[in-house]
């Protein structure tokens, strides 16, 4: 089966903090003639914001509608629980810019307690999407499922709480399991296969998770990718009971010549600085 369409993950397979990674650039301007989207976990930043993020760190000129998140995901899936749904968000303002495009924040009587990933958990919030939740009937939606995720601050690599973390004290305090949105679950990969107009055998998902990336889209029938350039190392072995990808390589350099990708003549970037 030909490969028509290509989705990728980012931090890890693209780039980690804000250095990308080996022939992570390259990668992408060999997609040139190839439709592709940029799929991330990550609800803190828009698509606006991650595409300026690629342009900055070099890569090929990415419009904001060939970005989707774990954020934008939640909001099309809210509208279409809810048409025109009040919302209580917890998380960095990301969340709250992606769920107003459908939504309104309403922090007396919000159809969905959203939690996402960020600064923005605290006592009062906490206490507010407890209250909404038991009091008022809110559904409690999380963004992605990830228990932590790497961030470099200031030079220095950490963990963070990820989706999974941070909603936990809800789901704690009311007894309500979460609505999961990100990866391995379906809706962020059928947004995808949606937007290209292409059929899930089709698409070739690359990513750095076997839990998330690989596990999902093999879900949904895509074919995919796996890159040790992330979490999870060279020497790291195969979870067990999880799907195989059907390319295994050490970094997207390796993919490239797997996938027998043609060169790009040169990474195209628009002479107009963004911003």
């Amino acid at each position: 089966m030909t490969i028509r369409a290509v989705l990728l993950d980012m931090d890890g397979v693209l780039y980690h903090g804000d250095v990308p990674l080996p022939g992570a650039i390259d990668f992408v301007g060999r997609l040139a003639d190839i439709p592709h989207l940029f799929l991330t976990n990550n609800p803190i930043r828009s698509p606006e914001a991650v595409a300026e993020k690629l342009w900055r760190m070099g890569f090929p000129a990415v419009e904001p509608s060939q970005v989707l998140t774990s954020a934008l995901a939640a909001a099309v899936w809210l509208q279409r629980e809810k048409p025109g749904f009040g919302y209580y968000a917890v998380g960095a303002p990301g969340l709250a810019q992606a769920l107003s495009q459908f939504g309104h924040a309403d922090d007396q009587a919000a159809d969905f307690v959203v939690v996402g990933e960020g600064p923005g958990l605290d006592y009062e919030t906490l206490s507010r999407g407890i209250h909404l939740i038991v009091k008022c009937g809110a559904r409690l939606i999380v963004t992605n499922p990830d228990h932590n995720v790497d961030a470099e601050i200031g030079g220095e690599h950490r963990l963070l709480p990820g989706g999974g973390a941070l909603v936990a004290p809800f789901a704690v305090a009311t007894g309500v399991e979460p609505v999961v949105i990100g990866k391995p679950r379906p809706l962020l990969f059928e947004m995808a296969l949606e937007r290209l107009g292409c059929a899930a055998e089709e698409c070739l998902m690359v990513g750095d998770r076997p839990d998330t990336d690989i596990a999902g889209a093999a879900g949904l029938g895509l074919r995919t990718a796996l890159v040790r350039s992330g979490r999870f190392g060279a020497d790291a072995a195969w979870p067990v009971g999880l799907p195989r990808p059907d390319w295994d390589e050490l970094s997207l350099e390796g993919l490239a010549q797997a996938l027998a990708l043609p060169h790009s003549t040169q990474v195209e970037r628009t002479h107009e600085r963004r911003g």
